[in-house]
């Protein structure tokens, strides 16, 4: 259990293990206040390695915290295509536009002043804090959720925003006032690349293997303990790619709700067969001269699954816009119309390609 366990103890062989087993990542390199946040809401949800090209593009895009407030929201949105999660940057142009605002556009070098701002809770602003400032504040996620319960033996729920509180305190106890933000990191390295989400943890490389209490009873799979999240609503859908000769047929979304703002190829509820579909199509005013039943795909959002079945269709000339459709040119697309990943199914058959995509033959 969290409170008989000696934490005292796993202080100094982790940060030996993380001064020689430290990933080199690119914040890392410069570990400013600004490139820290960015790194933090980015890693959200998002593997080390996807995030690393999106982290460079962005900062080298918008390098401060002047910049991200001012940006366009297209051009934000499209920096950030393929990450999800959009309202994560958005929350991060209203914090920036607050920072420039109230704190002369430097992020506060105060654990408290962090939390004041959008779309930062406790870890993001323990990971600026600690990693930035070095202020001996703990940056509790997942991972470190899991390290610290296994080593401890903890069952208790870390789905609990209780337990989460009481390892927040815990480890705010042991935090080494001058290495605050090495240790953060490197209890966050433990759990991303020795004590794993999934699969077995690799306990011959962990510094803490002789005293790790679910090592030693061999409870690794059984700890942490975490209830089941509600499940996810599914929705059906129909995706229909539509093109004439040299443009496609977008839509933007509402200015609220999940994905907003983003551009989406058009759908609608259910799946409609091919004679449905094509009505559908007519219904837009619009004039099939074919159509092509895709492949069906999946995309799951935190508290929602998409099942899309989806139709290429082949129309006469795009004119004009109609029924708040955008007709654009693929290439126009790709550059300037933010589509998010839950279309990313479909968008090779417009030879478009999202976010990393992009950038990989380049």
């Amino acid at each position: 259990m969290l409170q008989d366990f000696d934490l005292k103890k796993i202080v100094q062989p982790l940060l030996d293990w993380f001064g020689k087993n430290a990933r080199i990542l690119p914040w890392r390199e410069d570990p400013a206040p600004y490139r820290v946040w960015v790194s933090e809401i980015m890693l959200q949800q998002t593997r080390v390695e996807a995030v690393k090209p999106y982290f460079e593009r962005f900062t080298k895009e918008l390098p401060d915290v002047k910049a991200l407030a001012e940006c366009e929201e297209e051009k934000l949105l499209k920096l950030w295509e393929g990450l999800g999660y959009y309202n994560r940057v958005r929350n991060m142009q209203i914090a920036a536009k607050t920072v420039m605002e109230e704190y002369g556009g430097v992020l506060p070098a105060d654990y408290e002043e962090l939390l004041k701002l959008k779309g930062i809770g406790s870890y993001t602003a323990g990971a600026i804090a600690s990693i930035a400032y070095q202020i001996p504040v703990p940056a509790v996620d997942g991972n470190v959720l899991r390290v610290i319960s296994r080593v401890t033996g903890d069952r208790s729920d870390i789905m609990k925003q209780s337990v989460r509180t009481e390892m927040e305190r815990a480890l705010k106890e042991i935090m080494p006032e001058k290495q605050a933000g090495a240790f953060n990191q490197a209890l966050m390295e433990l759990g991303a690349t020795v004590c794993l989400p999934n699969g077995a943890p690799l306990c011959e490389k962990c510094p803490w293997q002789e005293f790790c209490e679910a090592r030693l009873t061999d409870c690794w799979q059984e700890i942490p303990v975490k209830s089941k999240a509600k499940a996810r609503r599914i929705e059906e859908k129909t995706v229909f790619i539509i093109r004439d000769g040299e443009k496609i047929v977008l839509h933007k979304r509402p200015t609220k709700g999940l994905l907003a703002g983003l551009y989406e190829f058009p759908n609608t509820s259910g799946h409609l067969t091919e004679e449905e579909a094509l009505e559908w199509v007519k219904e837009q005013k619009l004039s099939p001269i074919r159509i092509q039943k895709l492949e069906p795909a999946k995309h799951i959002f935190s508290h929602v699954e998409w099942h899309m079945n989806g139709f290429m269709i082949r129309v006469d000339e795009l004119a004009e816009d109609r029924s708040g459709m955008l007709f654009v040119d693929v290439k126009d697309s790709e550059e300037n119309y933010p589509i998010p990943a839950a279309f990313g199914a479909y968008t090779k058959y417009m030879n478009i390609k999202l976010g990393n995509e992009r950038f990989e033959e380049k």
